[in-house]
């Protein structure tokens, strides 16, 4: 089983794409959520949510306890600049550490600036985000 985290905007239609990989990020999650907590930035989970929708779709797809959807807040959404910041400290230190994470490092920095554009973006059309997670 695949998983992929991916980046929605609020609104129907944010007039931009939108499309992240998010494989690599997916897969990294566990080290990068601990680079994030050493380098001082909040870890890309934290801005994980998701709606009644989101979540059907998840438990469709074998991820999740229905008894634990059922418990879900209200869906969150998040400032583009507190995603930026991450985003930004994250690229930083993988830029001028090309090896920290193995062979993962150069697919996770290009998806670390696919999502670094969908946040410029969004902030520009003063938007906010949320980060969601799809497993196939």
């Amino acid at each position: 089983m695949s998983a992929s985290m991916y980046i929605v905007v609020e609104g129907e239609d944010p007039g931009f794409d939108i499309f992240v990989n998010g494989h690599a990020l997916a897969r990294n999650e566990d080290s990068l959520e601990k680079l994030a907590l050493r380098l001082g930035v909040k870890p890309l989970l934290e801005f994980f949510s998701a709606d009644e929708n989101s979540m059907a779709l998840l438990l469709e797809e074998g991820a999740g306890d229905p008894e634990w959807a059922k418990t879900l807040p209200p869906p969150q959404w998040f400032s583009p600049d507190d995603g930026l910041e991450t985003i930004s400290t994250l690229l930083e230190f993988l830029r001028e550490s090309p090896s920290a994470l193995g062979s993962e490092t150069i697919p996770i920095v290009s998806e670390l600036e696919e999502y670094e554009r969908v946040l410029q973006k969004t902030s520009m059309r003063n938007l906010r985000w949320q980060l969601a997670v799809s497993w196939k």
